[in-house]
């Protein structure tokens, strides 16, 4: 049996226009973003209010990106005076959010991260403006 010409051609065109009417598989990034699961490792946020300055997150994380630095009250006891973390070695595997007692560090839903300037990575969660620098103030 001997094929005709152009049957490949037609089953082609075949294809394009049953794909033409399907909805689109991409998403038009970035006017439209993915939702994304409630569980997903994105940026953090830290509620200061909540932290009691213990160090244990500084402690759990790996790559040692996290800086707690805490001052003492008038009551000797500690309080959160700066939450820093160094981005660009985090590897965002949620040890540290495991380990705070109070749940203080949580994950966000914020997955842009991307900076022109590595000095931008920084992220500074927390700074105490009234932060006086002498005895009282410690690091955690």
């Amino acid at each position: 049996m001997t094929k005709l010409n152009g049957t490949g051609l037609l089953k082609g065109l075949a294809i394009t226009f049953k794909e033409l009417w399907k909805k689109p598989v991409t998403l038009e990034y970035p006017e439209h973003k993915e939702k994304l699961p409630p569980r997903f490792h994105g940026s953090f946020t830290l509620h200061s209010e909540k932290c009691i300055a213990c160090g244990l997150c500084q402690q759990a994380c790996p790559n040692k990106v996290i800086k707690v630095g805490s001052i003492k009250d008038e009551n000797n006891k500690r309080k959160l005076a700066s939450y820093e973390m160094e981005m660009k070695y985090c590897l965002f595997c949620g040890l540290c959010v495991e380990a705070c007692p109070t749940n203080a560090l949580v994950f966000n839903q914020e997955y842009e991260l991307a900076k022109y300037r590595i000095e931008d990575i920084k992220l500074t969660l927390f700074k105490r403006e009234e932060i006086t620098t002498g005895e009282g103030s410690e690091n955690a």
